[in-house]
């Protein structure tokens, strides 16, 4: 049986990621050189070539792909153990993502989520994107949809429907064109709903939620939002009725084995308590009059 150095791998996790020696090594603040005897010295372990070499960088193999997918496992389960070993002063982290609006939901709730007495600190990561809860980059995920695979479990919560907003101290409404998610961002249904507009104007374009809502609120247009967001903001009007093909539910989705640990039950029961008692508002059912 081969002997695999476990810190190699790590390296070769983080050259995996990056495509570059140079990346890794800024990482690990060592040099380049090194990084790239260490993969040798892999590679001479495994006994076959793990990256194509090239001026742009490093790109994997079907063998490093391979590879990756094995030790994805081994990485979370030293992750879990580092965090066993953690002196007692550091307390355990639970990350939750969601997209920038409910992160900024739940971010204004904050003290529904965590109190003083808590021995765990919780961390927002905000993104439009679907970060990987299979390989831990976070404890808890609001979704638009349920995990389709890996060891993941989900529950569904509220429903969460969608609207058109503007300023409503706009005097001239009619005027208004629309603000919108360019192309490159658009990942959320009701991004591509306005690029679909055949007769429409957008006067500006946002990379994200929170973006575009700042823009409606300026004045700069009128743009598509999720309820629990417009009908927040007293500055903000609907133009229209809900937008029933964007109904959607929300799903709160953890790890199958993370969802045991003390913190992260306790955060996610929170959370699903806050959003199920504001289920109305997510609903659009709550309008500013």
């Amino acid at each position: 049986m081969k002997n695999i150095n476990w810190d190699d791998i790590k390296i070769f996790l983080l050259v995996a990621e990056g495509g570059r020696l140079s990346s890794a090594a800024r990482e690990l603040k060592t040099s380049v050189p090194t990084v790239g005897r260490r993969m040798l010295a892999l590679e001479e372990t495994v006994g076959q070539p793990l990256f194509h070499r090239s001026q742009s960088g490093y790109s994997l193999t079907k063998a490093s792909e391979t590879l990756v997918t094995k030790v994805r496992p081994m990485e979370a389960a030293a992750l879990l153990l580092e965090e066993w070993l953690t002196p007692n002063h550091k307390r355990p982290l639970v990350r939750i993502s969601a997209g920038t609006g409910t992160a900024s939901f739940l971010a204004d709730r904050f003290t529904d989520l965590w109190s003083r007495e808590d021995t765990f600190q919780l961390a927002f990561v905000t993104a439009e994107s679907t970060l990987d809860i299979a390989y831990r980059e976070v404890e808890i995920g609001i979704r638009n949809r349920p995990a389709e695979s890996g060891n993941l479990v989900s529950r569904k919560m509220q429903k969460v429907c969608f609207s058109t907003y503007f300023n409503r101290h706009v005097r001239q409404r009619e005027s208004l064109d629309w603000v919108a998610i360019d192309a490159d961002n658009a990942v959320h249904p009701a991004a591509h709903w306005v690029l679909n507009q055949d007769d429409i104007t957008v006067n500006a374009w946002a990379n994200s939620t929170a973006t575009l809502h700042s823009l409606i609120n300026a004045g700069a247009g009128i743009g598509v939002m999720p309820c629990f967001m417009g009908d927040r903001d007293p500055t903000l009007k609907r133009l229209g009725p809900i937008i029933a093909e964007l109904t959607e539910n929300q799903w709160l989705v953890m790890h199958g084995d993370d969802r045991h640990r003390s913190e992260v039950r306790t955060t996610a029961d929170r959370i699903t308590k806050l959003l199920q008692e504001d289920s109305a508002l997510f609903a659009g059912e709550r309008p500013i009059v």
